[in-house]
C-alpha cells in the first residue's frame, strides 16, 4: 500500500477533503473533523484512523499498531506501516472510521454532505 491507495480510498467518501496539518501530515476530514491522518514523509509511511470502540483494543494488540498518541481516548490507532494491512482491510477500517466520525456531525453538515 502506499500514500495514493489512502487517497484514493478516501476520495470515493462523500464529503472528504484533504489538509496538511502540524506540517508534515496529510489528513483526510469530513466535515472538517479528521477521519485519517497519515505521514507521507516518513518512511514507512504511517498512519492514523479512529477505530470502533470494540475493535480498538484487538487492532492495538497486532504487529506495528498502537494507541495513537494524543488520541487513544477517542480510540484512535496508529500503524507504524501503512503496508501492514492491504487494500480490503484499508477500505474497510478506513470506512468506518469515516461512518464514526461523519455519525457525530451535526445533521445540517450531514444534509449538505449527502444532499
Amino acid at each position: 500500500m502506499h500514500i495514493e491507495d489512502l487517497q484514493t480510498i478516501c476520495q470515493q467518501l462523500p464529503g472528504t477533503t484533504e489538509d496538511i496539518k502540524w506540517e508534515d501530515h496529510l489528513c483526510f476530514n469530513v466535515g472538517s473533523k479528521m477521519y485519517l491522518i497519515t505521514s507521507p514523509d516518513k518512511v514507512p509511511h504511517s498512519a492514523s484512523f479512529k477505530a470502533m470502540p470494540e475493535a480498538f483494543e484487538a487492532l492495538c494488540e497486532r504487529e506495528g499498531f498502537i494507541p495513537a498518541p494524543y488520541m487513544a481516548r477517542y480510540k484512535w490507532v496508529q500503524i507504524d506501516d501503512i503496508s501492514r494491512m492491504g487494500k480490503a482491510e484499508w477500505t474497510q477500517l478506513i470506512q468506518q472510521s469515516y461512518d464514526l466520525v461523519f455519525g457525530k456531525l451535526p445533521a445540517k453538515v450531514k444534509r449538505e454532505i449527502i444532499g
